[in-house]
């Protein structure tokens, strides 16, 4: 990054403020993201509206679920905020590494599950934490958040716009975001052990930024702004290729691997389920169809054996198509 570029991230940065917490201005970020995403996925459906279902947390607060069904482009979308608080139980604490305290949780999760096979399915979440009751002077606060694409025929060109969206965001706030650290992480996280392979072709990933509160949080702002920029020309590009049922069966095979990661790895559903949150809400980011084939192996040379060398951690920004084994 050149040094006028440093200079004008610093400009934009907002100084702090001191009369609104930043829990609540959180909140505030993550509401307004919500309706600007919605709206888009809408735009590009052009079929299909979003459901709006309001929602009471049992100590304190609630959240909007957003779901989008049956629509032309997108089988499914969920676009969720929340802000919620109460009091940590020792097995929600324990699921976050904390010490049982009372909290503060806002911020926006997605997950979008196209209809075509060759459109990704995509997830991405932003979020805040904060511990203790004075939440102008919290014990303990942090950001977290990321986004992986999930496709099942990959194309390098898809997946390398994905990366270099998010990478040109770390790269605007050094100090806070590290695109390398970060895409490391997200290999890791989506990965499914069982399975010997990544959930997609990753992301970004990062938890606990907590050294820098203000700088975290312009980080996160822009990271939720940049999402679908980081997505939608990948849906034009690909949402109108013919396939067959061919390709919707391998489709409904990996989504099995997102139903898989979701119920035995995420962390967020089982902090969810642990800290008595809405079911509803937690689990619609599995994918409305879905199949389990018992044994199944691609056909040697086929297009369905070539996309499962995309299920690996590589350097997605260092390869060219050259890279890329052919069927």
């Amino acid at each position: 990054m050149m040094m006028d570029d440093h200079a004008r991230v610093n400009r934009l940065r907002e100084e702090p403020r001191t009369d609104i917490p930043m829990a609540h201005r959180v909140q505030r970020f993550v509401e307004a993201l919500q309706r600007h995403i919605c709206k888009a996925i809408e735009d590009v459906d052009g079929a299909a509206q979003f459901r709006r279902d309001p929602w009471k947390y049992r100590e304190g607060g609630g959240g909007l679920t957003c779901v989008l069904e049956n629509g032309a482009v997108f089988e499914k979308a969920g676009v969720n905020t929340s802000a919620i608080w109460g009091q940590l139980t020792e097995r929600a604490a324990r699921a976050i590494g904390v010490h049982p305290a009372p909290f503060f949780a806002t911020g926006l999760s997605l997950v979008i599950h196209p209809r075509s096979p060759y459109v990704p399915s995509v997830h991405a979440n932003f979020r805040y934490f904060a511990l203790g009751d004075d939440l102008f002077h919290p014990e303990d606060q942090w950001f977290g958040g990321g986004a992986d694409l999930t496709p099942y025929y990959p194309f390098l060109e898809d997946v390398q716009h994905f990366h270099r969206v998010w990478k040109e965001v770390c790269d605007r706030h050094p100090g806070v975001a590290d695109y390398a650290r970060f895409k490391a992480a997200c290999d890791a996280y989506f990965y499914l052990p069982h399975r010997g392979e990544m959930r997609g072709v990753g992301g970004i990933f990062y938890d606990y930024l907590r050294d820098d509160p203000e700088g975290a949080f312009f980080f996160t702002r822009e990271a939720g702004r940049a999402f679908l920029r980081s997505y939608l020309p990948i849906v034009e590009r690909r949402r109108d290729m013919p396939y067959g049922e061919r390709e919707r069966h391998f489709q409904l095979l990996r989504r099995g691997r997102y139903v898989e990661f979701n119920l035995i790895y995420d962390r967020g559903t089982r902090f969810g389920l642990e800290s008595n949150g809405r079911t509803e809400s937690i689990l619609m980011s599995l994918p409305p169809e879905v199949r389990w084939q018992y044994d199944w192996r691609p056909v040697p040379g086929s297009p369905e054996e070539a996309a499962l060398w995309f299920f690996q951690p590589r350097d997605w920004l260092a390869l060219t198509e050259a890279d890329v084994p052919q069927p």
